[in-house]
């Protein structure tokens, strides 16, 4: 008889539910806690399942174009942001990439798909990474995951990238630009100035807080029409199943828009008390993110392995952090922010 079905270790790690299900104070994702968005959940339930989607995703990509104000053709539909993540990278690879230039700490989808096509990594800080500039395929997320802070990078994307690179492409991931809280580009129900060199991918279900509806979407730079067919041809058949069209749809909703640039309010006041929580306990944080999330340094630091067993025990309790190793911090955690409730349980929990 054979065993328990295990997770491959070579698989990046991911917040959210996990083999024992989901938690019940889960910190250790990015999703938009005063989700889920009503207008959007309706929309989703209401989904036709009984048919196919229409295979070009005519309608769609005409309203994903009008909210970008481009042209419908720069429009990328994809089944979640690391399905194109993976996609791209095929790509680059197709274009004769040979390495991809990672930010320093950085969501791990982007270096597993290179990986898993034998590309060289250049990763920002490091040594070496001075070759980041020549690398084919160039990753920035603004802000970034998982400190959420600006990323240097997309702010001098402004020129075209270097045409003589092989693989050429330049990716700003945008997960968490309608999460942002503070700073420049602060969400207003539209998207902000992003470089126009660079392709855009945008998952709106974080800001929606309906992360298991897997659908995203890019947007292609000005001229990039050759790379948009191609990608076309790189993925299956309806990547996008009924739920994730009437997601994207919802998307587009003004009045769902305004339901996020309102939630943004409350997780502002949350954060604050999260903030005070993790200072009260004695927690180092890693200051200035600009988004719903945040990383600390628990109780001054202690080593990985005991933190580990930290939060194991707390996952036992019904709450989870999101461990920080992966992401080249150890000894911290990322902490989404929740509601006061949740924020509660976590400060008796610790305590315990």
């Amino acid at each position: 008889m054979s065993g328990p079905l295990r997770w491959s270790a070579a698989a990046p790690e991911h917040g959210g539910p996990d083999a024992m299900g989901a938690a019940l104070h889960d910190f250790s994702t990015n999703s938009n806690a005063c989700g889920p968005c009503p207008g959007a959940l309706h929309a989703v339930r209401a989904a036709d399942a009984t048919r196919y989607p229409d295979p070009a995703y005519t309608a769609l990509r005409e309203g994903l174009g009008a909210f970008h104000g481009v042209a419908p053709r720069r429009i990328v539909l994809a089944g979640g942001a690391s399905e194109f993540i993976h996609r791209i990278t095929a790509l680059a690879v197709q274009q004769g990439c040979v390495q991809v230039a990672l930010p320093a700490h950085s969501y791990g989808d982007y270096a597993q798909a290179a990986q898993a096509r034998g590309l060289a990594l250049a990763r920002a800080g490091e040594a070496g990474a001075g070759l980041a500039d020549s690398a084919g395929l160039q990753w920035a997320c603004d802000p970034s995951s998982p400190l959420g802070r600006p990323d240097p990078a997309a702010h001098v994307w402004h020129a075209p990238a270097d045409g003589g690179v092989p693989g050429g492409l330049r990716v700003l991931d945008c997960a968490y630009a309608p999460l942002r809280l503070e700073g420049p580009g602060a969400w207003t129900g539209r998207p902000a100035t992003t470089p126009a060199h660079c392709w855009q991918v945008w998952t709106p279900n974080k800001a929606l807080g309906l992360t298991g509806v897997r659908a995203a979407y890019a947007v292609a730079p000005a001229g990039a029409e050759g790379q948009v067919d191609t990608l076309v041809a790189l993925a299956p058949s309806w990547p996008l199943g009924a739920h994730g069209v009437a997601l994207l749809q919802a998307w587009l909703d003004p009045a769902v828009q305004q339901w996020v640039v309102g939630s943004l309010a409350t997780l502002r006041d949350w954060k604050a008390r999260q903030l005070a929580l993790c200072a009260g306990l004695g927690w180092a944080v890693r200051a200035s993110s600009q988004a719903n999330y945040f990383c600390a340094r628990p109780d001054g630091g202690p080593d990985p392995q005991s933190l580990a067993e930290r939060l194991a025990g707390l996952r036992g309790q019904g709450i989870k952090l999101r461990d920080c190793t992966s992401f080249g911090l150890p000894g911290h955690v990322r902490l989404g922010v929740l509601p006061p409730a949740s924020q509660q349980a976590l400060l008796q929990a610790w305590g315990r």
